[in-house]
């Protein structure tokens, strides 16, 4: 089945005409905006857009991206243009904790989320049979001390083979290093949990408990060398109270990591997260 509807993505200095200009180049070659959304910083004085456009007969992908450098290059636009129905190929890694890993497994495989899984990673073995049951190849590729730098080497040469679009650290618990960081830039999503006061190290959810929290929570962001700082996709919470035990905490906490990394993993491979230096566009 042939679709002729494209996804226009685009970040350059807020001035006057790009919408009048974007509109209007589509508007000349018989297209259709589906959806738009906008947004101008006053910060950065940037501006942001993603349009859904669908395009007659005869006009491709190539063609319009050809034609559109000229409205880019007037502007200094960051553009793309994409496919909207080409599934993202996304790979997961996972260490010890298996409930984002089984979501994002489960809302692929019963169609919730356009994407496909190639292949699972961790550094332990646990979750062979879940990936199996699924029929993900599962490579176990343990962090020898000292080898960091050779285990790195053969996911990114797993990456590279599985045409891989997105890497997914599903409660992955290795720290990646700045080389790593660096090649997967703009194209790698963590999830961790996020507490006010911040709680590292083993077992958070009991020293949440142990503090008498009222809110617990979780964030989805892009990787990036300074561990845990990259621009933040999305955040949620949950209500906690001093009856809920410690085992109660993390249940809760880890429903809410699966919501919030699903929503992530979402926005970003349907083209609807554009960087904003340090921060995100999200026309969810």
């Amino acid at each position: 089945m042939q679709h002729n509807d494209y996804i226009l993505t685009l970040a350059c200095p807020d001035t006057t005409g790009i919408v009048y200009h974007v509109s209007g180049f589509l508007f000349e070659r018989g297209c259709n905006i589906q959806d738009s959304q906008q947004f101008g910083d006053e910060d950065t004085r940037l501006f942001f857009l993603r349009v859904h456009f669908s395009a007659p007969d005869g006009l491709d992908a190539d063609t319009v991206r050809k034609e559109f450098a000229a409205v880019g290059e007037r502007f200094s636009m960051q553009w793309q243009i994409r496919d909207p129905h080409r599934r993202a190929r996304v790979l997961l890694m996972v260490s010890k904790h298996g409930h984002c890993l089984n979501d994002l497994l489960f809302r692929a495989k019963s169609g919730q989320l356009p994407i496909d899984i190639p292949a699972v990673v961790s550094n332990h073995p646990d979750f062979a049979l879940l990936s199996a049951s699924y029929g993900v190849p599962f490579y176990h590729l343990p962090v020898a001390q000292g080898g960091k730098e050779q285990q790195e080497r053969q996911v990114l040469q797993i990456a590279e083979r599985e045409n891989v679009d997105l890497v997914v650290l599903a409660r992955y618990m290795q720290i990646l290093s700045p080389e790593m960081c660096r090649a997967l830039a703009g194209r790698a999503i963590n999830i961790h949990h996020s507490f006010l006061p911040s709680f590292k190290g083993a077992r958070p959810y009991y020293q949440a408990h142990d503090r008498g929290v009222k809110l617990i929570g979780a964030t989805a962001h892009y990787v990036t060398p300074d561990l845990d700082e990259g621009p933040i996709i999305e955040q949620d919470i949950a209500r906690v109270d001093h009856s809920m035990s410690p085992e109660t905490l993390t249940q809760v906490g880890r429903d809410v990591e699966c919501l919030v990394l699903a929503r992530a993993v979402r926005w970003h491979v349907e083209h609807r997260i554009l960087l904003n230096g340090h921060k995100t566009i999200v026309f969810a």
